[in-house]
């Protein structure tokens, strides 16, 4: 997209649009996004202290891939709530036990770079677009289905990352953080969907930078989704729930995910999806 004040989407505010319906009158499509995220020791690691080795930075990062992603993965399990796998390609060759799982499980997977110590804005402006390419062919030969979703590492983009996305052909974006409801992106005379992906609730922001104990954390997520399931009744809204494993995955943290798909998965009107679903879903019915 061209350099501009806002982006490549209309503003439409919240009382002028369609009524959104979600399947079998949910108020609210609940998504849970699993940032599945690779560091190389070798590299600098984002929040770390800039030295490398940073050996405590990594091997906190580390025990999300050794325990936290299967901890999360197995509650998730116990009440049937599929995630989408937010995954770094590097991390397919470095843990595909963590893929498999989430395979197993019928996740979907969602591309989110090559590493989250590379992220898009710092990469030379030539090599962008073959990272993006790249990215989604390790996930694709991984996974063996192609991501329909695109979330950069950190969430940064340049001018130039949504224009390779279209031409990618992919289905719905998650760098924007701007809406409680999905809308559409017009890039290069294609149309993606972008899907609210908020930076709260979200466990490494409210936990690590905000210093947030586990009570005040799943309130935050309860108050959030009592808001917007009750406006939901008027026009149908996304809960998204964002976890890290190496944040929710602690042994001291993990029940909070316990709490919060009780407290969501005990309301009637919750339809749980994933990103494609939600994308295509809206895509459906939706214009604005």
């Amino acid at each position: 997209m061209k350099p501009s004040a806002s982006g490549p989407f209309s503003y439409v505010p919240l009382p002028k649009r369609p009524k959104i319906v979600w399947p079998n009158g949910a108020r609210v499509a609940f998504w849970v996004v699993v940032n599945f995220e690779y560091f190389p020791l070798d590299q600098k690691i984002p929040g770390g202290h800039g030295k490398v080795p940073d050996i405590v930075a990594f091997s906190r990062r580390d025990y999300g891939n050794r325990v936290g992603a299967f901890r999360i993965m197995e509650r998730m399990a116990r009440f049937g709530v599929r995630g989408t796998a937010n995954v770094n390609a590097d991390l397919c060759t470095a843990h595909p036990e963590i893929i498999a799982e989430a395979k197993r499980l019928g996740w979907e997977f969602m591309a989110h770079g090559r590493s989250n110590s590379r992220p898009m804005h710092e990469l030379p402006p030539e090599r962008e677009r073959d990272e993006i390419r790249e990215a989604l062919d390790i996930i694709t030969k991984a996974t063996g289905t192609r991501p329909k979703g695109w979330m950069g590492p950190g969430m940064h983009e340049t001018w130039n990352t949504l224009d390779y996305l279209a031409e990618e052909g992919m289905l719905y974006n998650a760098d924007w953080i701007n809406d409680d409801q999905p809308y559409l992106m017009h890039v290069g005379g294609k149309t993606m969907v972008q899907i609210p992906y908020g930076e709260q609730p979200h466990d490494k922001g409210a936990m690590d930078r905000l210093h947030y104990t586990n009570d005040e954390f799943v309130q935050m997520v309860k108050d959030h989704f009592d808001t917007l399931y009750e406006e939901g009744e008027k026009s149908g809204k996304v809960v998204v729930v964002a976890l890290h494993p190496f944040v929710a995955g602690q042994s001291y943290r993990i029940r909070i995910v316990d709490r919060i798909l009780d407290y969501v998965m005990g309301h009637p009107k919750v339809w749980a999806a994933t990103g494609g679903e939600i994308a295509e879903h809206f895509l459906k019915g939706e214009t604005f």
